[in-house]
């Protein structure tokens, strides 16, 4: 048989372990081909390609990113390929399978939750070894009415064969993201997500997982995704890999884990704060909302100050950057709490805070009690709400543009000397400045252009003028202070207005000629010559001393701010000791 596994992915950099999995699990009787594409790809085009290879069995993995596109891909190939077998699995047809089959005419199986036995069984039914009946996890239509076949008995992880061993996969494993698995399953009971649905946690071989990271590495892998729900549920087991990634990593390397913060013991953090180098790790951790009364309801369990004791540590060992989550929409958050749990959260200044929307993803218990809360959503993946009984989709509006300028204001680090003095000193709260920003980037019309890095600064100058803010010279000079500090070389243009008189340039260069630990002893041991000086240095008029802001104080001055571009490094800065003209 000719058989092709495949999907599409959110992105080119995405891998589909799925995939890989099954087609280990399917050797040596059967030997799918995977071909994986993009959201992006013309549904015609990939049609086209599928249909090149004559397949006997098309298999694809489904998810709320893609399954909308899958649709449309395999209703045109049934058109073209009328004899081929289309195969669904994933979890996003995993559930609802009446609707499914009944929709979507042109699926002949799916194949349920875990799928590596179950996908094996159904190619030795086609290839004529089995009957339909001893296949187990399927479902089809047959006489009009929906055939479930059981779930066959749970996998033992321990003996499944590595899916990272494809020779094809060589080329593209520095290329793009790596993602493996260390266990199945997760000891919580979110109702928000699916992982809930599974009761235990089940372990692969931990030598076999050792050798697969090992295999990665040497074949030039740089980025290492666990998908593992709960990565440090098993204390032991955790400082056991993170010890043997400390050990054994190459250069280069970086590992993401998804954590649950509230249970990671200090010990733990310590040993990683002590031992691992930084930038090899990156943790994702799950907050989604500090309301006990929501946590509840969602039944999440959560110690809040645990969690903030864990993210501060790490924090402060400055090793490994730190990813948090927060959901709006869960029951019985309201705007005002939702506010206030983006305050808790965004309090321990996280390197990045993503901000989701509910998603009542088939399968979860808050699908189930939707109307109990009163949810209204979008009835096709990805399931987003618009509403519930305590939020209303003007609401969840004014929270969706908050986002926006988060994503580019905050965890892009454009700006964290002027984020984090507005945030503290000109804004009531944190989102009270991201809310009123992100509602005036929309009013603007901001959100349906593109915009260059110095766009980011001249409209974020635009929105300050209309707080009737006192402190715009001190919030302009931190600007300025941001945006030169991510340069290596001298900018071809800048966006502030003020430019230095001819005649005050030629007092300061000469001043400074003549002097030059007016800038610093270290300005003055570089030893800078002239020609250096005036290609590489730049002089700002500067509205507070900065000598005094790198020891955490604001002293308004009116001075002047040298900048000495240096290639590779971060620049030089210096308040010059001069009186302005």
């Amino acid at each position: 048989m000719n058989i092709i596994l495949t999907t599409l992915n959110a992105k080119y950099i995405h891998t589909n372990l799925a995939l890989r999995c099954l087609k280990a699990a399917a050797q040596p009787e059967f030997n799918p081909k995977i071909i994986e594409y993009t959201i992006k790809d013309p549904a015609f085009n990939i049609v086209s390609d599928i249909f090149q290879h004559k397949p006997d069995v098309v298999g694809f993995s489904c998810y709320i990113w893609n399954i909308e596109e899958t649709i449309r891909v395999i209703r045109m190939l049934r058109v073209v390929s009328p004899q081929t077998k289309i195969v669904l699995g994933g979890p996003e047809v995993s559930y609802d399978v009446h609707d499914w089959l009944r929709r979507i005419e042109e699926i002949d199986f799916i194949v349920m939750g875990e799928g590596e036995t179950s996908f094996k069984e159904l190619l030795k039914y086609f290839n004529g070894d089995i009957e339909l009946e001893d296949v187990p996890g399927i479902c089809y239509l047959q006489g009009g009415k929906i055939k479930i076949h059981a779930q066959p008995p749970k996998i033992d992880l321990r003996e499944l064969p590595s899916p990272f061993r494809f020779e094809e996969d060589l080329p593209h494993l520095g290329k793009r993201i790596q993602y493996i698995e260390t266990s199945r399953g997760c000891p919580f009971s979110c109702q928000f997500c699916l992982s809930s649905i599974e009761v235990g946690v089940r372990y692969f071989n931990r030598e076999k997982i050792k050798e697969d990271i090992r295999y990665l590495m040497a074949n030039g892998a740089k980025t290492i995704k666990f998908v593992d729900r709960t990565f440090n549920i098993s204390r032991s087991y955790a400082m056991e890999m993170f010890q043997f990634l400390i050990d054994e990593h190459v250069p280069g390397v970086v590992f993401q884990f998804e954590i649950t913060a509230d249970i990671m013991r200090p010990e733990v953090i310590q040993f990683l704060n002590d031992n691992a180098p930084k930038g090899l790790f990156r943790f994702e951790i799950g907050v989604q909302s500090t309301n006990d009364l929501t946590n509840e309801l969602v039944k999440r369990r959560q110690n809040f100050e645990k969690l903030k004791r864990t993210v501060t540590m790490v924090k402060e060992g400055g090793k490994i950057d730190q990813h948090l989550d927060l959901i709006a929409g869960l029951p019985e958050e309201d705007y005002n709490s939702f506010r206030q749990t983006f305050n808790d959260v965004f309090a321990m200044r996280p390197e990045e805070l993503q901000l989701g929307f509910l998603k009542l993803l088939r399968g979860t218990g808050l699908r189930i009690q939707a109307k109990e809360y009163g949810y209204k959503y979008v009835d096709v993946a990805p399931y987003e709400i618009f509403s519930n009984n305590v939020l209303t989709f003007d609401e969840i509006i004014r929270i969706k543009q908050a986002e926006d300028v988060l994503e580019k204001y905050w965890n892009d680090h454009r700006m964290d000397n002027t984020i984090e003095y507005l945030v503290t000193e000109i804004f009531e709260t944190p989102f009270d400045f991201f809310q009123n920003f992100g509602t005036y980037w929309e009013e603007k019309g901001w959100s349906r252009i593109g915009h260059q890095l110095e766009d980011l600064f001249t409209r974020l100058e635009e929105f300050l003028y209309t707080q009737n803010v006192e402190q715009l010279p001190i919030i302009r000079s931190l600007m300025q202070l941001d945006y030169l500090s991510k340069q290596q070389f001298q900018p071809r243009k800048i966006w502030w207005k003020e430019r230095l008189s001819e005649e005050e340039q030629k007092n300061i260069y000469q001043a400074l000629k003549e002097t030059p630990s007016l800038a610093g002893r270290e300005f003055a041991e570089m030893n800078v010559s002239e020609r250096d000086f005036f290609k590489h240095s730049l002089i700002t008029p500067f509205a507070f001393d900065y000598e005094a802001y790198k020891n955490g104080q604001i002293v308004a001055q009116d001075t002047f701010l040298l900048t000495y571009f240096r290639q590779g490094q971060t620049p030089y800065f210096a308040t010059l000791q001069l009186q302005k003209n």
